[in-house]
């Protein structure tokens, strides 16, 4: 009851603002109340039976007092009020107060520092320890993500969420874009990782092989790195002499320039045409012109191209050089790399050299060959009617169908002592808007699959034709510069390029073509940085290399390997019926160009008729299927 009595008078004398203080019931007779510490050690000690120590009581408002209590110690002694104290910030990281599992620094130390060495955590030992456990903590920032700003007018709200979602469309597309390149290139190493070497300019296997086989007999007197070549310069005049004029050339079907990937048109075979390719001593134009002393320099166009475009050439090839009295007669051999198209000669990824393979460099070499010529007569308006010349086809045979070519005998005055003529060719005539004769260079560029060009001609051709051409002008620099330098000698005011694919990536028989593209040879020749000073400066140092040589036959053949080109001197009779070469292994032989392409024409013919027969045998519907892929 005394506590009842003692916490009930406690109440009273307490204030709350706002209300006054309650009274007691005057029937009963309270004693005053105790100071509160007393009362609070005594119910303390009523009902826990336990010391609590001091409780400071401040007298003078709210809280603690000013001058805090000294608490007892553990012996029952008053602790001093100097106790230092260290400041530390809530961000400090505190230790532990003390370590009795700790060694003294040595035997013979004093008892009271190793006392005292319990409680200092200064050493080197307990600093990594400490440094090593503080490595394990690590602060996470738990304030949320900062909000961006939105702009805008309220009413757009609703059309926010929305770009989040596009913006995820955009990473994913470019995810996927990402995925499929990688497995692409994955895909193309695992199938040709024998073949990647290093090489010249990163393409050319270093085991490359040369297009011609180099006898012992055979002595090299020059080694030209093509470095040389690039600092050549030469001022030819613009307006060559034309001595005569040979064939028969049919105008030009100028619907082909309004084909697009949608209305694209299929290639046709020209089975029953011939095209030559005959080289310079073999032309009796040529020779005729050498006899009456026209000239001291004699070639054809593709073979002042090769030479006009060598710092741009790869692959190997090679040209034959006869210095007869006082003129010089470049020509190929029978089979050469030059009567082949190459095909992604200056990609960086190089093409498998496996033969059984449809996209391997001799069976695309084939192909684009096969195509350039069949895509330079279905362009025409074969109606019957030809532009004739001064003379018919010098290489034509009576009742004879040839293909649409006119030959155009050239001369260049190179000084007052050389001057060059050379066969170049014409594929078609045309009309200018004036209406002036025109003639037109008639070639094809081929797409064998998108995955290895990395450009699908279907899909960008309409949209993006300066991303395809760049695409072609990256891949196949040496080809486009050969055809237009072809294009600038023959004086062809426009130059027609095809873009030629295959219907179906797997199939190298069947073929479309997608569109036409016209260009003026100089224009072009300046998009592709061709420049003519330095062609002619190419062909004019050439010349006079060899015109100091004896008389007698050299090769000029291209390094597989490396960016120079070689001159040899072999024998008079090399590359003749009566000179036996040492024999190459049959995997390694060159076939002849003219054979190969005749021979994979009646291949394709032969397949094709083979797979129109199989369709007509399969019923109604293969029957509609073949009508509408003829369609």
């Amino acid at each position: 009851m005394e506590v009842v009595q003692n916490k009930y008078s406690f109440s009273q004398t307490l204030k709350r603002p706002g209300h006054p203080p309650s009274r007691p019931n005057p029937s009963h007779t309270l004693a005053p109340p105790p100071p509160p510490s007393t009362f609070l050690i005594q119910s303390a000690t009523a009902t826990m039976g336990f010391d609590v120590g001091v409780v400071p009581f401040n007298p003078d408002g709210w809280g603690p007092p000013e001058t805090p209590a000294a608490p007892p110690l553990l012996g029952g002694a008053v602790a001093t009020a100097s106790i230092p104290f260290a400041p530390f910030s809530r961000s400090d990281k505190l230790g532990r107060i003390a370590d009795w599992t700790r060694n003294p620094g040595h035997p013979g130390a004093h008892a009271a520092s190793s006392r005292d060495s319990i409680f200092d955590f200064s050493s080197t030992d307990d600093s990594l320890a400490a440094a090593a456990e503080d490595s394990s903590f690590s602060l996470v920032d738990a304030k949320p993500p900062p909000r961006h700003p939105r702009f805008g007018p309220k009413w757009r709200f609703n059309q926010r969420p929305q770009l989040p979602q596009r913006r995820d469309e955009e990473v994913e597309a470019k995810r996927r874009e990402a995925e499929k390149e990688r497995a692409r290139r994955e895909r193309h190493y695992q199938n040709h990782r024998s073949h990647h070497h290093q090489g010249f300019r990163g393409n050319q296997a270093s085991q490359a092989k040369p297009s011609v086989d180099i006898q012992p007999d055979w002595t090299m007197l020059e080694q030209i790195p093509f470095a040389n070549f690039t600092k050549l310069s030469f001022a030819v005049n613009d307006q060559p002499e034309d001595l005569l004029v040979c064939g028969a050339v049919e105008s030009y079907d100028r619907t082909y320039d309004r084909v697009n990937p949608k209305t694209q048109r299929r290639l046709e075979r020209f089975k029953n045409r011939h095209f030559f390719k005959i080289t310079t001593t073999d032309d009796p134009i040529i020779r005729r012109l050498a006899e009456e002393d026209k000239a001291t320099v004699f070639a054809t166009d593709a073979i002042l191209a090769a030479l006009m475009c060598t710092p741009r050439s790869i692959l190997s090839w090679d040209i034959v050089v006869q210095r007869v009295g006082n003129k010089l007669f470049f020509d190929k051999r029978d089979g050469a790399q030059l009567d082949l198209l190459t095909v992604n000669e200056t990609a960086q990824e190089q093409l498998p050299e496996n033969k059984d393979d449809i996209n391997s460099a001799p069976s695309l070499a084939v192909e684009a060959t096969y195509i350039n010529q069949n895509f330079s007569q279905q362009v025409l308006v074969r109606d019957g009617e030809k532009v004739t010349f001064d003379e018919p086809n010098p290489f034509a045979t009576e009742n004879e169908e040839v293909a649409s070519v006119c030959y155009r005998y050239r001369r260049w005055k190179l000084d007052d002592n050389i001057s060059i003529i050379a066969r170049c060719e014409v594929h078609a005539a045309g009309v200018d808007p004036s209406g002036a004769r025109q003639f037109l260079t008639l070639n094809a560029l081929n797409e064998f699959d998108p995955k290895i060009t990395g450009v699908d001609w279907k899909q960008k051709l309409e949209s993006q034709r300066g991303a395809v051409l760049a695409t072609e002008l990256k891949n196949n620099a040496n080809k486009l510069a050969r055809w237009t330098a072809q294009a600038l000698l023959s004086g062809a005011d426009m130059m027609k390029l095809g873009y030629v694919s295959r219907v179906q990536p797997r199939d190298h028989f069947n073929h479309s073509i997608l569109t036409v593209m016209g260009y003026k040879p100089r224009d072009f020749a300046a998009q592709i940085n061709l420049n003519t000073a330095n062609m002619w400066g190419i062909v004019k140092s050439l010349v006079d290399i060899c015109m100091k040589f004896e008389e007698g036959k050299y090769v000029l053949v291209k390094d597989p390997a490396k960016p120079q080109l070689r001159i040899y001197q072999v024998p008079n009779d090399a590359f003749e019926n009566d000179y036996v070469e040492e024999p190459l292994p049959e995997e390694e032989q060159v076939r002849p160009a003219t054979d190969d392409v005749d021979l994979t024409a009646e291949e394709m013919d032969a397949a094709a008729e083979a797979e129109a027969n199989k369709t007509a045998t399969q019923g109604g519907a293969g029957e509609k299927s073949a009508e509408a892929a003829v369609a």
